[in-house]
């Protein structure tokens, strides 16, 4: 498997800046057997079925990306400049990874204020990323983070433009409960309170796992043989009740059916015996064709990048040749790609 055979043109008017309103308006492809259907996500209501399970990824992103100034003492007496940060993850000493632009001018030892409640000192500093000790933590960090930062878009809308107020709401799930994310888990952004309840009086059942969705989703493949990627790591929980719950809708022949690539791949992580186990920890599963997937029967999930590893997971579904065949349709027909895009139900 070659990098390039996961490539595809995709018109630059087809990325979405802003996502549908109302939530469950956006539009939904579903892909079942060979055959395409042009939906919306308020369809899902008629196309589950009384016994069939949906797996939610309840992560809750963090404002993960604040603007500060750098100050130090120089032999020309105190100096300023400005800093962006980009949060990555916590360590087990409380200091925060974090991208620095820019890196290089940032010294061990000095302080940057992002606003009147929260400063941080850089700790160590390494080639691509620095260790930064806030002067807060627990609830009061939370509230400070909450007040100075703004949600961390991915690069191809932060490229258009600026994170706003909105993106508070918009970026984050109805269901968000464990805080820890730099990226949203995005298929499930189309879910709402109305559409939750349609479907459990429908008698389909849900299971949340936690898996904080790094920026390394981010990151591209730069090897040409696919297989020798080495994915990142993020950290996931499937709980007892959960597994119990996956496997009892299994053992009944539910469908299980998780929402978004992160739920997916971590139910298979934890699921490498072959039956789901209670699991937690740090994923870096990389899925590919050839994969043999334990628990997943479908997956609703947005469009993808060209040459992504969620792209590839996808084909690992359903086929790259599928895959290709629904990504030209949905290209043809004008649906939104990337995180704030249309979403699709793949069901092999």
């Amino acid at each position: 498997m070659k990098l390039s055979d996961f490539d595809f043109d995709l018109p630059e008017a087809l990325i979405a800046t802003r996502p549908a309103k109302p939530r469950s308006s956006a539009r939904l492809l579903l892909a079942e057997g060979a055959a395409i259907r042009d939906l919306h996500v308020t369809d899902l209501v008629t196309i589950f079925r009384p016994g069939d399970r949906l797996v939610l990824n309840n992560t809750k992103v963090i404002p993960a990306r604040l603007s500060g100034i750098r100050r130090r003492l120089s032999a020309q007496g105190p100096v300023e400049a400005k800093v962006e940060i980009t949060l990555l993850e916590p360590q087990a000493s409380g200091d925060w990874r974090a991208l620095a632009k820019p890196l290089r001018k940032l010294a061990e030892g000095e302080e940057i204020r992002f606003s009147d409640a929260l400063t941080a000192t850089v700790m160590a500093k390494g080639d691509t990323d620095v260790a930064l000790r806030f002067n807060l933590t627990g609830d009061d960090f939370d509230a400070a983070l909450a007040a100075a930062g703004a949600m961390p878009l991915p690069p191809y809308i932060a490229a258009k433009r600026a994170p706003d107020a909105q993106d508070h709401d918009d970026y984050q799930t109805v269901f968000a409960r464990h805080s820890g994310a730099v990226a949203a888990p995005t298929a499930s952004l189309h879910f709402d309170a109305a559409l939750l309840a349609a479907l459990r009086d429908r008698g389909v059942a849900f299971s949340e796992v936690t898996l904080h969705v790094g920026a390394g989703t981010f990151l591209p493949v730069k090897v040409e043989d696919v297989t020798t990627h080495r994915m990142h790591a993020e950290w996931g929980e499937v709980t007892a009740e959960a597994a119990a719950a996956i496997n009892a809708t299994k053992a009944a022949g539910g469908r299980v059916i998780p929402v978004g690539t992160t739920a997916l791949r971590l139910i298979e992580t934890a699921a490498q015996g072959g039956q789901l186990q209670p699991w937690q920890g740090e994923t870096d599963i990389f899925i590919y064709p050839g994969f043999r997937f334990q628990i997943a029967d479908a997956l609703m999930t947005n469009f993808h990048l060209p040459k992504s590893t969620l792209l590839m997971l996808v084909s690992a579904l359903i086929g790259k040749d599928r895959v290709m065949k629904i990504y030209d349709h949905a290209i043809r027909n004008g649906y939104r790609f990337f995180s704030y895009g249309d979403s699709s139900l793949l069901i092999p």
